[in-house]
């Protein structure tokens, strides 16, 4: 009887093994089927029209082949269990929920762009050669796949750059919405009277801090192809400069550093550290560099958040490959600072999977 439980337990045990081997075999699927979603734009059409059913969402896709209808509730079955759509057995509809809506193209804090960059085949190519990469002896899985770095590929094809830039611009947006409106957040602006964004891109972040305090004297630093037709741009309390951060950061009482340092290894981040602390006055002055960037968990609380702390451990993986650099524990960031000539800092975790963080000089 005892072998017999034995067995029984050995035999669940190992299909539970099973299923769990191939939900990671087929992982996969999830994206691209979202991918496809998007695509066809159905998060839009149920934001726009509420709740609706398969019928009612076919006759809103014109262009869909007769003879694919039948896929359709397939694919909304997989949007429906990963979370970006609910099911209501009642009227046999759909409708989008609060993670969906942010796959909406118009919406404010829209993500539709992250998205679309994250399944674009160029940026996804790098992940098949992991393990060639492991390896050589190149920096970057990107460096092994495509012979140069992410940046000067994004500089060499401006249409990859343009999806670059509006997936950055896209993560910009609901920064901006926390930085200005939190009243954990909107503090670290109060006072100042010049900030620089430094990797500002095309201006989202400073555009909206810009607008929050007319007071404040506001420049975007980014590379000649980022800024564009924008070089030289000066728009009320708004500029834009041309330029490299490691040459260069013009002076002002603020740095922000936006998602930037993660883009970049220890010592590449202490030079430009060391560069933003030449560009800032004294602590007693108003100096101080504002960082936007994850602060990777302490997994011996009792208080993590999984998927918080998931989202973390995918982008660490996402920064090594693409960039050769990494996401950094509260330690590793001290090191940093300290390293960079900074005196002092605090950490305001209440930004999600991001943290803000400000240093002195």
């Amino acid at each position: 009887m005892a072998k017999k439980e034995n067995n029984r337990a050995d035999h669940e045990q190992l299909l539970q093994a099973e299923a769990q081997t191939w939900d990671c075999i087929l992982s996969f699927v999830r994206p691209y089927c979202i991918t496809c979603a998007v695509e066809l734009g159905i998060p839009d059409i149920l934001h726009k029209n509420g709740i609706m059913t398969i019928s009612d969402l076919v006759a809103s896709l014109p262009n869909l082949n007769p003879s694919k209808i039948s896929f359709l509730p397939i694919l909304m079955r997989i949007l429906v269990h990963s979370g970006l759509l609910h099911y209501q057995k009642e009227v046999d509809g759909y409708s989008v929920t609060s993670a969906g809506s942010l796959l909406v193209e118009n919406e404010p804090f829209s993500k539709r762009s992250n998205f679309l960059f994250s399944q674009n085949p160029i940026a996804l190519k790098p992940f098949f050669s992991l393990s060639h990469w492991l390896q050589d002896d190149l920096p970057t899985a990107f460096d092994t796949t495509y012979g140069k770095s992410m940046w000067d590929y994004c500089a060499e094809e401006p249409k990859f750059g343009h999806i670059f830039n509006d997936a950055m611009a896209s993560d910009s947006k609901l920064i901006s919405h926390l930085l200005i409106n939190s009243e954990q957040c909107k503090h670290v602006f109060e006072g100042l009277t010049s900030l620089v964004d430094v990797g500002g891109g095309t201006g989202t972040v400073a555009m909206a801090i810009a607008n929050a305090f007319p007071r404040l004297n506001c420049i975007v630093l980014d590379l000649p192809h980022v800024i564009g037709d924008r070089k030289g741009i000066t728009t009320g309390n708004l500029e834009f400069v041309a330029g490299s951060m490691f040459d260069s950061i013009p002076y002002a009482n603020a740095i922000l550093l936006k998602f930037i340092l993660h883009n970049w290894s220890d010592e590449d981040c202490v030079k430009l550290l060391r560069k933003c602390r030449e560009s800032i006055p004294s602590k007693e002055k108003g100096g101080k560099v504002i960082v936007i960037d994850i602060v990777m968990e302490d997994y011996s609380s009792n208080n993590i958040n999984e998927q918080l702390v998931q989202v973390q451990h995918l982008m660490d993986v996402v920064m090594r490959i693409t960039h050769g650099a990494k996401e950094r524990t509260k330690t590793e960031w001290e090191k940093l600072f300290l390293d960079a000539g900074f005196s002092e800092y605090k950490i305001t975790a209440n930004l999600g999977f991001r943290s803000l963080i400000e240093i002195y000089p």
